[in-house]
């Protein structure tokens, strides 16, 4: 369903994790349905980010379907056309646009018009209202409600390989693009064991690499030396010690991209925490990059529109899913005659000369994705995730702090005041946190300045479950950063 109201960020030709406690086996599992970077990408063509924005060059091979359709087949009770259906008739009779669903068509109908080649397929997909959308909008989009029932009746195998695969290649050939057949046919999830960490005796599991979400674990493991009970909530010396981690773990990250299990054993062993922890201590100021190996100078990513949920089930089982097309709208390339917008996450590849984490083709594609499902005592106790690129490394570790430290309920710490790291020493942060304290975190070395709203999405949207163990109730929280609901069915 969100493949038909969330077309500007969470379709079938986009790319994810998901992060899942099964209960009848009683363990955790990971799904990655994120493909390699295709054997036909010419990585040498390329020299920066910039170049792989919108078009057919920065298409990866859609993973979504596949992802979906594995967890189908391993645990799922329903065959893929009755799980289709809803989503053939919301597509087929239109839907109303919200009004965070509005900004998004309208925003990104002027930045497709830059793109003549695209904007046509594009406008004739989405209509009218995709170029003057406006709460109340009623989108409606008959092809993608024909290719949603297809793959419902023929299965996965209608994109890869098949006469949805074709078209799709096709087209992007036409556009000047690379991907194949053979791309797709080649597309095959893969279930995974997690990486895991302790926090304040929670274990926090997250996608193994190439995903980038251990990260996250780096910085928890820093801040466990941390006394927070003692320094007021959102005070300077909370934010300072957080920030301060962060940056220090994506250093870690950065240097040692996609490691091996052997050398992530040896980031997040106790004596390389403990050197760490020294530089968390130490009230030296932190500068380095945060997203990829060359800084940006300050530049937030401009690519935020990923989508992540978190359902828990009456059987006991606990699901956190992450998904993409990258950018919104992702490629901007829409396949005539399907409704299917491709991603453009090739745009995370590293591509500038002279990195050691250069991409490869036919090559691990590292991904900022952070599913995570949490156990206590070897009980699932939250499944928490969101999107926001990079951000996403950031500011689940601002979340999980406030939530696991300072104990406040699970809806309280969504809505908390967030930050969001650049490359240097820059932070940007929600203004409920105020100038005082904004102007202490510079005097101890950050480049703090507020974003100039109360709340911004740039922070992420976090969607989260959580269970007591002791009597089993669930709680939902939704962050109103975007358009999330809690549900109980």
């Amino acid at each position: 369903m969100l493949n038909v109201v969330e077309p500007f960020m969470s379709g079938m030709a986009g790319l994810g994790l998901a992060t899942m406690w099964v209960a009848a086996e009683r363990r955790i599992r990971v799904l990655d349905f994120v493909p390699p970077v295709p054997a036909s990408f010419p990585v040498e063509r390329f020299s920066q980010r910039s170049e792989l924005d919108r078009g057919a060059a920065p298409v990866a091979p859609p993973g979504n379907l596949a992802g979906w359709c594995e967890m189908v087949r391993s645990y799922g009770t329903l065959p893929l056309s009755s799980i289709f259906a809803p989503a053939v008739k919301v597509a087929a009779e239109g839907f109303p646009l919200q009004a965070f669903g509005a900004h998004e068509f309208a925003d990104l109908a002027g930045v497709m018009a830059g793109y003549p080649a695209l904007f046509e397929n594009w406008s004739a997909t989405y209509g009218a209202h995709g170029q003057n959308a406006k709460p109340g909008s009623i989108i409606r989009q008959p092809q993608l409600s024909d290719t949603l029932a297809a793959v419902g009746r023929e299965g996965p195998g209608y994109l890869y390989g098949g006469d949805l695969g074709a078209r799709i290649v096709a087209h992007i050939q036409s556009l000047g693009g690379t991907l194949t057949l053979q791309d797709l046919r080649h597309v095959q999830p893969i279930w995974k064991e997690p990486v895991s960490a302790s926090y304040r005796g929670v274990d926090i599991h997250m996608p193994p690499p190439p995903c980038e979400s251990f990260q996250i674990l780096l910085a928890l493991r820093m801040l466990e030396a941390v006394e927070f009970g003692h320094l007021p909530r959102d005070g300077v010396d909370h934010l300072d010690l957080v920030y301060r981690a962060i940056r220090l773990a994506a250093g870690m990250r950065i240097a040692n991209n996609d490691p091996s299990p052997e050398v992530l054993a040896g980031l997040l062993s106790d004596a390389q925490i403990a050197q760490a922890s020294v530089k968390l201590m130490s009230g030296i100021a932190v500068e380095g990059p945060t997203e990829q190996w060359v800084p940006t100078q300050g530049q937030i990513a401009k690519d935020f529109n990923t989508t992540s949920f978190s359902i828990a089930d009456r059987e006991g089982n606990l699901v956190c899913v992450t998904q993409s097309l990258g950018s919104a709208f992702g490629s901007g390339v829409v396949v005539p005659g399907t409704g299917v917008c491709l991603n453009n996450f090739l745009y995370w590849a590293d591509v500038q000369k002279g990195s050691p984490n250069l991409a490869k083709a036919g090559g691990a594609l590292p991904i900022c994705m952070a599913p995570s499902i949490s156990l206590r005592d070897g009980v699932p106790v939250l499944a928490l995730g969101t999107p926001g690129s990079y951000g996403i490394l950031q500011t689940q570790v601002q979340a999980m702090v406030q939530y696991f430290d300072y104990g406040i309920d699970l809806q309280h710490a969504i809505e908390a005041p967030r930050g969001r790291l650049t490359d240097g020493r820059s932070v940007l942060i929600e203004d409920r946190i105020g100038t005082d304290t904004v102007a202490a975190l510079r005097a101890r070395g950050h480049d703090a300045a507020l974003f100039g709203a109360d709340w911004t999405m740039k922070v992420g949207g976090m969607q989260a479950v959580a269970i007591n163990p002791a009597t089993g109730i669930m709680t939902g929280a939704a962050d109103p950063r975007r358009d999330g609901r809690v549900s109980g069915v």
